[in-house]
């Protein structure tokens, strides 16, 4: 009778099939999601005890591996003491440090550091505070440059700010309009600069938001960093400030801690969150110069920044962040993702005149490609689902953006696994089922 039940139990996968609607995902066309019951290191595992290498660290927040002991135990310690109060009036010690922290690390003169939830807050706070800090001066400006493909999350005000198209378009007649000008690459760092200056020109511009080096959801999008640069420069120049959203490239992605490192003009503010917690607990923050801050330092209650949610600096999270940054900041862990990005740069060298790939990029520890396909590069691409069937098949979870294939894995991959996936990419590109390839 045990042996029945237990075969009529219904597996999470079909619990979660009744019930449960999941992001970024056609339901009607891939309705059955994995059932995940462990993760240790760079492996998830799933309910079958199948185990898969978490090759893009679960959308970018995983960095020392899944359930890293340190974390677990901070998180454990911290809930026996204060798991959470309210943040208006009241302050905690694991904010207070974090915060003490970031600022100490970070490479722009920061002064402040303002706590929210996710990433997608912590770009809208930052728009918001631009946008306020000019109108409590009495000399309001409205417009909020970005960079074309741009991607700063899915909230109302983070959509407005991005790129429109398929994530924004039942909502594009209800979102802020706002300017927009080429990527600065190497080939059109000219192009980039002058479409900005002309804007910057009718002297209504409040920032420029960008993600530094590398648009994540854009498709892994590089830039140039002198380029970007330039662009800094002259929106500061011409009196707007400048945010980063390094909530993907920050804590080490892109080979320094942060990507605005590697810049020779820094930005006002900073976004920062997915890697805050080491993939554990939602946490995000928005730093900024004490100019910025100044704005709001008055004595007219209209001058208040009034932005807030329930979980804001929540100590838990707080906790994780500080024990991640413990990780983070090791001797072991630079040297892991030395050695990551240098193994992405030899089998970059390798696979570039692959007849069926196409720009191969990296930086840091990201390595992307470009699948050749006959229906073109975009989200929507019929390529998609070979991708990631293939190799989740053979316990490698990828999540392409399309025909974007890439690797952005945990800094805890060693070099054999790394030389699995890359050899199940070759694999992949030289299946003979897949006839959609264009092959030039």
């Amino acid at each position: 009778m045990d042996k029945i039940n237990k075969m009529d139990t219904p597996t999470i996968s079909q619990r979660d099939a009744q019930i449960i609607w999941h992001p970024y995902t056609p339901m009607k066309l891939r309705p059955t999601a994995i059932g995940m019951v462990r993760g240790e290191g760079v492996y998830l595992y799933d309910e079958q005890g199948k185990s898969y290498i978490d090759a893009v660290s679960s959308w970018w927040v995983n960095l020392h591996g899944h359930s890293h002991p340190a974390i677990a135990q901070a998180i454990y310690a911290q809930a026996q003491t204060l798991a959470h109060c309210m943040f208006a009036g009241l302050t905690h010690e694991p904010a207070v440090r974090l915060a003490e922290r970031l600022l100490a690390i970070t490479p722009a003169p920061m002064r402040k550091v303002f706590y929210s939830d996710n990433g997608s807050c912590a770009t809208e706070i930052a728009v918001k505070m631009a946008l306020q800090a000019f109108h409590n001066r009495g000399a309001p400006r409205h417009t909020i440059v970005v960079l074309e493909g741009s991607y700063h999350g899915d909230t109302f005000g983070a959509m407005a700010t991005s790129g429109r198209g398929l994530f924004t378009a039942p909502f594009d007649d209800k979102l802020f309009s706002v300017a927009t000008i080429p990527v600065p690459t190497v080939e059109n760092a000219n192009v980039s600069l002058n479409a900005l200056q002309s804007i910057l020109n009718t002297g209504d511009v409040a920032a420029l938001m960008v993600e530094p080096l590398v648009q994540g959801a854009a498709g892994m999008q590089m830039h140039d960093a002198a380029a970007l640069s330039q662009l800094f420069r002259a929106a500061q120049t011409a009196g707007a400030y400048v945010i980063a959203d390094e909530v993907m490239t920050g804590f080490g992605r892109t080979g320094a801690l942060f990507a605005c490192e590697q810049l020779s003009v820094q930005p006002d503010m900073m976004c920062l969150s997915k890697g805050l917690t080491g993939g554990t607990l939602p946490l995000a923050v928005t730093l900024c110069r004490a100019d910025v801050y100044d704005a709001f330092y008055s004595d007219d209650v209209h001058h208040a920044f009034y932005h807030g949610h329930s979980y804001t600096a929540n100590p838990l999270a707080c906790a994780a962040a500080l024990a991640s940054l413990d990780i983070l900041l090791t001797e072991q862990s630079n040297q892991s993702r030395q050695r990551i990005t240098q193994a992405h740069l030899d089998f970059a060298q390798h696979i570039m005149s692959h007849p069926r790939v196409d720009n191969v990029r990296t930086c840091g520890t990201i390595l992307a490609l470009t699948v050749k396909t006959m229906d073109g590069n975009h989200y929507l691409s019929s390529e998609r689902d070979q991708i990631y069937h293939y190799f989740l098949d053979r316990g490698i979870l990828l999540r392409p953006m399309g025909n974007v294939l890439y690797l952005i894995p945990p800094y805890c991959i060693t070099d054999e696994q790394l030389q699995l996936i890359y050899q199940t990419i070759l694999n992949f590109l030289s299946a003979d089922s897949r006839a959609d390839l264009a092959i030039v």
